[in-house]
């Protein structure tokens, strides 16, 4: 028998999963176990929901008593460091299962009853706003006891990145994360992408075709919901290829007041077709603003960048086509000048390589910003694979950046150079009362005795023309 065929055998197997049940107690138990057996993945997990650097323990499956019921909640977190314990319980979903209201409750008031500090979620529902959970519940019993929420994009992010790019000590534990990646990583796992836009998409999508969406449809909210949860996916997956903390751009009013961010999302999308949400990357030149036209069908992004502040019109236009030589010519560059609103200009990339005064309508005026977009076609259905909208967004936030942003540097005025003062290679008379000064040129150089202009050597005629000539 061929070796070819042969399964390689894994910490964590796939193997054996029958049905959503056991689906969540072998990813609850395999993730509990990285997180106390690798010290840095269970710091990284554990530190944000406010534990602190300490040694992490993990149980599954422990009994508590509520009332007349006997309960059990998929697992337990301690954190210990001295004196100070942090101590958290803990829901799984996978699959497509959602959290429910209830068993959350009830979980919130067995940590208050035994004092610990918090509850924390994991399913594959991600929140549209960070720190938001994606499950209502009473508010009065949250009071002494905190509810967080990880999605398992999230934890899978934080995995990969923290193997990858910040590192594990020990050599055996590098090991076990990364089986643990493998797990996640697999089908079976339960832990899954984000892959559906829900079931209003559709009906939301053909009333803005027919022109009939209004903000206080039925079926909107449930749409911009999961149009910034997308926007969450996708700054998950676009931040573990990078190894950086990638996230989505909120306004501070939109950060104190997550249904603002919803109400301004529905407006938009009701009035002009579009949703729109904005990515940052660290050290990029700027935000990837993302737009998806559902009446035109296309997906833009874009990137506005400041044009650098001296030079002429057309080198400043050069400066830029020159950091994307290999970008697509199908780009569209815009210009926006000094107190102008709108694009004094726009046009395609190839043009403006043949021709950067396309850019420059009127050359009296000041660029100051440049807009550099993608269009891709945009997909319709709501799922994932070829023709879905999740894989079109995706794709085109990836290869914006891959193309366009990861090459983009800000301009910056070059620092100023000192002057060079003439070279005092005599010693002056110690009576005289004259002296080399800054202000002496090397076309005026007096003696440092007599005071009068010192004789100078004979002008080539030549080299004079050609001087000026340059000049």
């Amino acid at each position: 028998m061929s070796e070819e065929t042969w399964h390689q055998a894994r910490l964590i197997p796939t193997s054996g999963i029958n049905g959503a049940e056991e689906q969540e107690r072998r990813a609850t138990s395999a993730l509990l176990a990285v997180m106390s057996s690798v010290r840095e993945f269970g710091q990284t997990v554990t530190k944000p929901l406010g534990a602190p650097s300490g040694k992490v323990e993990t149980f599954i499956e422990v009994p508590f008593e509520l009332g007349e019921q006997r309960l059990f909640p998929d697992g337990l977190i301690r954190v210990s460091r001295g004196k100070t314990n942090w101590t958290a319980l803990v829901e799984v979903k996978t699959g497509n299962n959602d959290l429910a209201t209830e068993q959350l409750e009830n979980y919130l008031d067995i940590a208050r009853e035994q004092g610990y500090d918090a509850v924390v979620t994991i399913s594959n529902q991600i929140p549209a706003i960070a720190g938001q959970h994606p499950t209502k519940v009473d508010g009065r019993k949250l009071r002494k006891v905190a509810l967080h929420h990880l999605s398992w994009s999230r934890i899978l992010c934080d995995a990969v990145m923290q193997k990858e790019y910040r590192g594990v000590a020990d050599p055996d534990q590098a090991w076990i994360l990364g089986e643990l990646i493998r797990y996640l990583e697999h089908p079976k796992s339960g832990a899954l992408e984000f892959n559906d836009m829900g079931g209003s998409w559709v009906a939301v999508r053909q009333a803005v075709s027919a022109g009939t969406l209004r903000a206080t449809d039925k079926g909107v909210p449930d749409v911009v919901a999961r149009w910034d949860a997308l926007l969450r996916f996708v700054s998950l997956q676009l931040g573990r290829d990078l190894g950086e903390e990638v996230t989505p751009v909120l306004s501070r009013k939109e950060q104190r007041d997550p249904a603002l961010r919803a109400q301004n999302v529905s407006n938009t999308l009701a009035s002009d077709s579009v949703l729109m949400g904005s990515i940052r990357i660290p050290n990029a030149a700027g935000p990837i603003v993302v737009t998806a036209d559902l009446r035109a069908g296309q997906i833009t992004c874009h990137v506005d960048i400041s044009a650098p502040g001296a030079g002429r019109p057309a080198t400043r236009v050069k400066w830029l086509t020159r950091q994307i030589p290999d970008a697509r010519e199908s780009l569209r560059l815009e210009a926006f000048v000094a107190r102008s609103r709108g694009a004094s200009a726009a046009e395609l990339l190839g043009a403006v390589r043949q021709k950067p005064d396309a850019l420059i309508q009127d050359p009296a005026k000041e660029l100051k910003t440049f807009r550099v977009a993608m269009t891709v076609v945009m997909g319709s259905k709501r799922g994932r694979g070829r023709g879905a909208f999740i894989d079109t967004v995706l794709d085109a936030v990836n290869e914006f950046y891959r193309e366009v942003l990861q090459f983009l540097k800000v301009w910056r005025a070059s620092p100023p150079k000192m002057r060079e003062l003439p070279d005092a290679s005599f010693e002056p008379d110690r009576l005289s009362s004259t002296a080399l000064s800054s202000q002496d040129g090397t076309d005026d150089v007096r003696s440092p005795v007599s005071g009068r202009p010192a004789p100078e050597a004979p002008a080539d005629a030549n080299n004079y023309e050609a001087a000026a000539a340059e000049m």
